[in-house]
């Protein structure tokens, strides 16, 4: 498959022009002489769909300047879903700008995912006490194999049970991005189950703090409660933030300790499409989603950049500064994903099936938030 973003070369000779329209040709090859298949069409150009990406990214960057409550990505999410369905941008974000969303969802995804490595310190994590590992593990598991079972039982299509199970067990949209791309997810499931645990961490960043003291838990306490049942990093830092510093860090904490199992789930992931391959089950297990795609390696590139991060973050050898650098580009970087996954939602066909995921993302959200909070009390 020819990649995007490729130069497409001009052809000379007796078929030279014939193949070089407004498109180009997009071949790696010279020219074939034609035959009962014809050549390809082009390459598709990325640059538009890259364009409103960054625009949409700017905007969301702007939204959370006015508005700090409101999370750069949760933002980033919202406009792509608005840009697909807003007369002015919703048939260019299906048509020409179409495969540079595609490429910002898929690529800059992963370069996100590696950036966010770098948060991740081991001797941070393991200063939380085996206690609040063994919790952590115990939120993680329930919530990944609860949802994964009743996304099964409820009918949702492809793999929406396994993104979703994801997204709430690990750490949102990173996640589903993530294990999307080791399973070569359809697109649109996708983004349906980036739209889903976006919307549930939102309302988390406003219900979360209405409980804090009806819930009897202290700053601490909290912290970690949010920490272990929120999804995504930034509504984490919104929900702890209104308990002050304390209780701020003990989320992060424990948040980042989550997103170290990422790696791991990844690779589960890969290792179940490798094998459904071979059993001829599987055909989503290309890089690119497509049937019959080369068999992928058991830990994708942009994981071992993950652990690789991480690894440099645990030398302690990279200055704070380079760190508040790469956070920063991380986030934009991860907000053009998202604007990019967020245009791919189609609301008529989301609705469809709206009741079931909402179903599904409703008793998730119970899960994980009720697994945690018994945790957060037995290791207090």
């Amino acid at each position: 498959m020819a990649l995007l973003g490729q130069r497409p070369r001009r052809h000379t000779g007796e078929h030279g022009d014939k193949h070089t329209g407004e498109h180009g040709d997009g071949e790696r090859t010279p020219a074939r002489p034609a035959g009962p298949n014809p050549p390809r069409r082009g390459v598709p150009d990325p640059l538009p769909g890259l364009a409103l990406a960054a625009g949409g990214t700017a905007l969301a960057w702007a939204v959370h300047r006015l508005l700090p409550g409101v999370p750069m990505l949760t933002a980033a999410v919202v406009l792509g879903v608005a840009a697909a369905h807003l007369p002015g941008t919703g048939r260019f974000a299906s048509g020409a700008g179409r495969p540079g969303l595609s490429m910002a969802g898929k690529r800059l995804m992963r370069a996100g995912v590696v950036l966010l490595g770098l948060e991740l310190s081991l001797g941070d994590v393991l200063g939380l006490g085996w206690a609040t590992v063994g919790m952590v593990l115990t939120v993680v598991a329930s919530t990944f194999f609860g949802t994964l079972w009743l996304g099964r039982r409820l009918g949702l299509r492809g793999d929406q049970p396994l993104l979703v199970a994801t997204g709430y067990s690990i750490c949102g949209a990173s996640a589903i991005g993530a294990v999307g791309q080791a399973r070569g997810s359809d697109e649109r499931d996708t983004a349906a189950s980036v739209a889903l645990v976006t919307l549930c961490g939102t309302l988390a960043i406003v219900v979360l703090p209405l409980l804090h003291h009806p819930l009897g838990l202290d700053g601490a306490q909290f912290g970690r409660w949010v920490g272990a049942g929120v999804h995504d990093v930034g509504q984490v830092v919104a929900a702890a933030r209104t308990a002050g510093e304390t209780a701020l860090g003990e989320a992060v904490l424990v948040k980042l300790m989550r997103v170290l199992l990422l790696a791991p789930l990844v690779a589960a992931v890969t290792v179940s499409a490798v094998r459904g391959v071979r059993s001829g089950r599987g055909g989503r297990a290309s890089g690119d989603g497509e049937p019959g795609g080369r068999r992928p390696p058991l830990v994708p590139l942009f994981v071992a950049g993950f652990l690789a991060a991480v690894a440099v973050r645990t030398t302690g050898a990279v200055p704070a500064d380079a760190l508040e650098a790469a956070a920063a580009v991380r986030e934009f970087v991860l907000a053009a994903a998202l604007v990019g996954l967020g245009s791919a939602v189609h609301l008529p066909t989301l609705a469809r099936t709206g009741v079931r995921l909402a179903v599904l993302g409703a008793c998730s959200w119970v899960v994980v938030a009720g697994v945690s909070y018994a945790g957060v009390l037995l290791t207090s």
